[in-house]
């Protein structure tokens, strides 16, 4: 059986990777110069011999310097270039990855050592007699590490490096296993070549694709909290979300207190888009009991089985986007608030059996709003745009993660409920997208489908009907 490839293994001499590499090509590129300026002494020598070539040798000034200067300035310049494509080209930074992983490991003393007598120096130097098996490979845009397991006195050690990882490469972790004596790291390397446009968000059963490599598995992992400030995306995430649901043919029901760009595809989604305080909280009010009436009607349906969801009795998802929630909750006096607080907990404790999901957006989402474990409810949590690390405590909780702002419309960090906080960017969006105009075609294509699905079964009935 051929054994399965687990990477290149990280040597002692990596922790000096880059200038190894940066002499592998200076001194071919060194040598070759010299070798052209000198070929005709060295050809002489060759001819004549090393004798006579001495006794004629002549020290020619100018051709030595200008050899040397050439010789040393082309190398440096193409050095200076591959520093350039070096950090450019994610091949070349894997000789950068190597050298990290083995610094780390001599900086943490992950090794042992003994003291013996050098045959050069007969001085007592230290030899290292133990070093760890750490193997580094690159597949598919993830950076894979493998640790071997071999009872070393560092091996629960070698389990805690996540962070360390994470950090030190700029990439998140994706997950941990222990697999044929190894223990491994999975890390997603440039997060932002998964994006994937607004087009390819599509929904389909019970998930909803957001990255290449993350999903909005909401039938299992419900409800989603949406953090940004102004200009960091958020809107047009939430919109990107209702396009995707509206063309699923779910039941999206939206709320805009601020009377902003949600509010405008009322035209569209008609009877189902509320800006006022009255129709915002009727909304609550009667989504806790849609999903309540649909709880018993499950329960009395022919083919009910315990542990089965709303989808297997082919009821629809019901999607509640309440953008700018704490910015509505300041606006309610304490009763009402109260209420507001008690209809959404419902939802968010018992909606994902019945399918009623809750996606919420805010600025910052204050914890007072968020009490009583509503917001570890939420089990995909995104942040767009630049955020304070209060902000980031208030989303995602207490956390070692270390959030990099960049300037990027779109992009920040999400949770997913698979343990780890990973860069994020939401799918892209055409110039000139035109949302109400694309909501309206996925609505009306939704209506298309069901219309023509529900005239193929009065046919089928028809013709069974006949034949009887």
């Amino acid at each position: 059986m051929i054994s399965k490839y687990k990477g290149k293994r990280i040597r002692l001499y990596m922790k000096d990777n880059v200038k190894l590499a940066g002499a592998l090509i200076f001194a071919p590129v060194f040598l070759l110069l010299m070798i052209l300026f000198w070929k005709d002494h060295l050809w002489s020598l060759y001819e004549k011999g090393i004798e006579h070539t001495f006794q004629n040798l002549t020290f020619n000034v100018p051709l030595i310097v200008t050899s040397l200067t050439v010789s040393i300035v082309v190398p440096a310049a193409i050095l200076f270039g591959w520093r350039y494509i070096f950090r450019k080209y994610s091949k070349l930074k894997k000789i950068y990855h190597r050298q990290k992983i083995a610094r780390m490991i001599l900086s943490n003393k992950f090794y042992d050592s003994k003291s013996v007598k050098s045959r050069i120096t007969d001085r007592m130097v230290q030899k290292i007699t133990y070093f760890p098996r750490f193997y580094y490979r690159v597949k598919d845009g993830y950076i894979i590490i493998r640790i071997a397991m071999d009872m070393s006195r560092f091996q629960s050690r070698f389990m805690e490096l996540g962070k360390e990882f994470e950090n030190g490469f700029f990439c998140d972790l994706v997950s941990t296993d222990m697999e044929d004596g190894f223990f491994t790291y999975k890390l997603l390397y440039d997060a932002g070549k998964n994006r994937i446009s607004i087009d390819d968000a599509v929904v389909n059963k019970g998930s909803m694709k957001l990255m290449k490599h993350i999903d909005w598995a909401f039938d299992k992992l419900p409800h989603m909290l949406i953090s940004g400030g102004t200009g960091g995306g958020k809107t047009y995430f939430i919109l990107t979300l209702v396009k995707s649901l509206v063309a699923s043919g779910a039941d999206v029901r939206i709320l805009d207190p601020k009377n902003a760009d949600l509010a405008d595809l009322e035209g569209v989604l008609k009877g189902k888009v509320f800006s006022r305080k009255n129709g915002i909280m009727m909304t609550l009010r009667k989504s806790v009991e849609d999903m309540m009436s649909r709880m018993d009607e499950m329960k009395n349906h022919p083919n009910y089985r315990t542990g089965e969801n709303y989808a297997y009795l082919g009821y629809k998802p019901v999607f509640i986007i309440f953008d700018e929630y704490v910015a509505f909750m300041d606006m309610l006096d304490f009763k009402e608030r109260d209420k507001a607080i008690q209809d959404i907990k419902q939802i968010v404790m018992l909606g994902r059996q019945a399918g009623f999901f809750l996606v919420a957006g805010a600025q910052r989402p204050d914890a007072k709003y968020f009490a009583d474990g509503i917001r570890d409810q939420f089990n995909f949590r995104a942040s767009l745009g630049q955020m304070s690390e209060t902000g980031y405590g208030m989303l995602f909780g207490e956390t070692d993660k270390a959030f990099v702002n960049k300037d990027i419309k779109g992009r920040g960090y999400a949770y997913a409920g698979t343990g780890n906080i990973m860069e994020f960017y939401s799918p892209l969006i055409p110039n000139g997208y035109d949302f109400i105009e694309e909501i309206r075609l996925a609505k009306e294509g939704t209506q298309g489908a069901q219309t023509a699905t529900a005239a193929s079964g009065s046919e089928s009935a028809q013709v069974t009907t006949e034949e009887e």
